[in-house]
Parts: C-alpha cells; structure tokens; sequence
C-alpha cells in the first residue's frame, strides 16, 4: 500500500523540515505500507496583508489537486492533506477516486466516537478563525467545548529554533490543555498544526499533562487511510461526483 502525504508548500523536498518530519510520518504505517511526504509541483499564488494565510489555503488548491490527480496516476493508493486545515481536498475529491483525507474532520469524528466534550488547540492566532470556520462547515462545531491559540510566536523553521523552542511549546500546551480539562470539561484533545504537535512535540508526551487523551492527527489520518484502503472504501461518489479534467493540462498528464 502506497500512501501520500501531501504538504501544501511546494520546494521542501531534500530539506532540514522534510528530512525530520517523513521519518515521523512513515513510523505510523502499518508494516508494507510506505508513507510518502510530498509537495505540489506549481507553486501556489502568494498573497499579502492581514488575511494572506486565509487566502493562501485558496489559492494552494490547483496545484494540490494537480498533485493529487498524479498521485492517483502514479500507484498511490490515497491521499492525505497534510495542512490540518485541509486546503484542496473538496476540490481534490472530485477528481480523483482514490481516498482523499482531510486530517481535521477525520480526527474529529474519531474523538466524537471516543467522547462528548472536546477541546481544539490552534498554534497561532490567525489560525483561530480558520479552525473555527472549518469545525462549522462540518458541523463539528457543536462538540467542541472550547477552541483555543496556544498563541505561539511562529512555527520554528530549522532544527536550531525547533530545540530550541521544543521546551516553551511544551509548557504552553501542556498548561493551556491541562486548563481546557480542569475548567472547560473538555473530555480529550485534538491539537491542530501538524507543524508543531506531532512534528515537535509528541501528544502521548502532553496526555498525562492534560489529564486527559491528546490525539495525534497524524497517526489516526495515516491508520485511516490504510484502512479505507484495506476494505474499499472512498469518498462516495453521489457527494462528490467525478470530474473530467482537461488534457492540455500538462501537469496532470506529465509523470514527474
């Protein structure tokens, strides 16, 4: 079983960021599965100002469903967005017919299954509106007892920041989880951000912390994935009704 993981960032192959984080991912496969982590091959349109995180996940979708389109072409056996924020993959699940995963609302139907009452982390404030538009847009929202920013700096870029800030990461989540539990009644924890929970710190490390479970998107998307593959299952195709790209798309039709 092939299985892609999809970062939404082109140009970070061969990088200190990739060389870290595949190994992380591929140790969450089941034996014979092989985990890729690999990126759209168009660089998505930047944007600027107040709102230019926002729009960035709008403007990534093409290349990623391009990406996808190639996956499938190429032998992979289902996709997994690796943004928590699942940019591209309503698009993506219109054109292809292998499993397309967004980490988000899988981890959160899977700590619904597992309990009432949950709590979502952010790392950074201008992810805060994201987060909370895409738990609504699923009707997530009603299970979640408190949506909070671990108000974070930044993401530490390079191993150097990533020690370095590996320690306050830590402490913040811990004290604002453990805070979700005791005073919110929060009954377990999904942590959006890949980026800094699991890539940085492990959530198995903040669950005795917390007092409660902190799920790692991660791991469940890739155990998801394998299983949807195992037993047949894909986005039904009534929901999302396939589409038939045009082949003067070179990057659709061009083996890279």
């Amino acid at each position: 079983m092939r299985i892609m993981v999809l970062n939404q960032t082109q140009g970070r192959t061969g990088t200190e960021y990739h060389d870290r984080v595949e190994p992380i991912l591929r140790r969450y496969a089941s034996p014979g599965t092989v985990v890729d982590l690999c990126y759209p091959d168009e660089p998505a349109i930047r944007s600027q100002g107040g709102g230019s995180a926002h729009l960035g996940y709008y403007l990534s979708n093409p290349g990623l469903v391009q990406k996808t389109v190639w996956a499938e072409q190429n032998g992979y056996d289902a996709v997994i967005q690796s943004n928590n924020f699942e940019p591209g993959v309503e698009a993506s699940r219109m054109a292809v017919r292998i499993p397309v995963l967004g980490l988000c609302r899988t981890t959160m139907h899977v700590a619904a299954n597992l309990s009432d009452r949950i709590g979502v982390t952010v790392p950074l404030d201008s992810y805060y509106i994201l987060a909370r538009r895409l738990l609504e847009s699923y009707g997530l929202l009603q299970y979640v007892t408190e949506l909070r920013s671990l108000s974070l700096p930044g993401v530490p870029n390079g191993a150097e920041q990533v020690a370095a800030m590996r320690p306050v990461i830590f402490e913040r989540a811990a004290e604002a989880m453990h805070s979700m539990v005791k005073d919110g009644g929060a009954e377990c924890i999904v942590p959006l951000g890949g980026a800094i929970i699991p890539y940085i710190v492990d959530p198995n490390d903040l669950t005795p912390e917390a007092g409660a479970p902190v799920l790692n998107p991660k791991a469940i998307g890739i155990q998801f994935a394998e299983m949807c593959v195992r037993v047949g299952l894909s986005q039904s195709p009534l929901t999302y009704p396939l589409a038939t790209l045009a082949a003067e798309s070179a990057a659709l039709a061009t083996p890279r």
